[in-house]
């Protein structure tokens, strides 16, 4: 079965280590894709250049907003490989403009690389995902391609822009065509929730992500992840958020930090 999120991350490979597709506009928010959605595709060329299955650090700069629709190209330059991680470097380019910027390290989260202690973080309460709400357009009053691509249950005292008066966001996330998560998706699912600032500040306006970086802990079992997302720091318009994804277990399967702009509309 071939599932909507690997066919709209499907690449043609037009030479060493270089692709080219088209972004689907499914997954835009407003008039834009996705972030979350762009690194994927860039994660898919990685995936045909390298040995280790699994991203376990994975830094995007976003230089400029996609093109939903455009034909992009994605080259890779293997920095390294090596006998239990592999080094990368990618960019993803729309009408000659670079878009995305990409230093990627990789491994197999299956095979043990040194020593194991208990200590992790562990998934905070959180209603199941039945009684949360959906995440929709209304919400933050712009139009959401996204949420027709997966499903994002928010939780219910968090999910109203201006209501919880504290900047965090939480829920759950999963494919609803019945794809399992997989450590790729762990990207995606890192930059697919509302801005946490909004709890605080309502619908202020566009918040662009400058940079974004996911580090995958381990591979995530089926079902349903959990998310958390918290603003650290807020400043002359310049935030620092932390996240963290959680799987149907309760083990931790992902981090991220991005520093992004918390823009008015005009």
């Amino acid at each position: 079965m071939s599932y909507q999120f690997d066919q709209d991350t499907q690449l043609q490979q037009v030479g060493e280590h270089q692709f080219k597709g088209t972004v689907s506009a499914g997954w835009n928010i407003g008039d834009n894709p996705n972030g979350g959605y762009l690194v994927s595709l860039v994660s898919a060329a990685i995936a045909d250049c390298l040995p280790h299955p699994d991203p376990l650090s994975f830094t995007t700069h976003f230089l400029r907003p996609g093109v939903g629709g455009g034909e992009f190209h994605i080259d890779v330059d293997v920095v390294r490989v090596g006998r239990t991680l592999s080094t990368v470097r990618a960019r993803l380019t729309q009408e000659g403009k670079t878009r995305l910027e990409v230093m990627a390290a990789y491994g197999d989260l299956s095979t043990p690389a040194g020593v194991s202690a208990d200590m992790t973080l562990e998934a905070p309460e959180m209603p199941e995902p039945e009684r949360c709400i959906p995440r929709t357009g209304e919400l933050q009053n712009i139009d959401i391609a996204l949420v027709n691509k997966l499903d994002v249950m928010l939780h219910p005292e968090l999910a109203r822009p201006g209501e919880s008066e504290v900047p965090e966001i939480a829920g759950w996330i999963r494919f609803p065509d019945g794809r399992e998560p997989d450590a790729r998706a762990m990207l995606l699912f890192c930059d697919t929730f509302p801005p946490s600032p909004f709890g605080v500040l309502g619908v202020v306006g566009w918040v662009p992500t400058i940079e974004l970086t996911v580090h995958v802990r381990r591979r995530p079992a089926p079902g349903w992840v959990q998310a958390r997302f918290v603003t650290d720091d807020l400043n002359d318009g310049r935030m620092v958020e932390t996240g963290c994804l959680w799987d149907s277990t309760g083990q931790l399967v992902a981090q991220s930090r991005q520093i992004g702009l918390v823009m008015r509309r005009d």
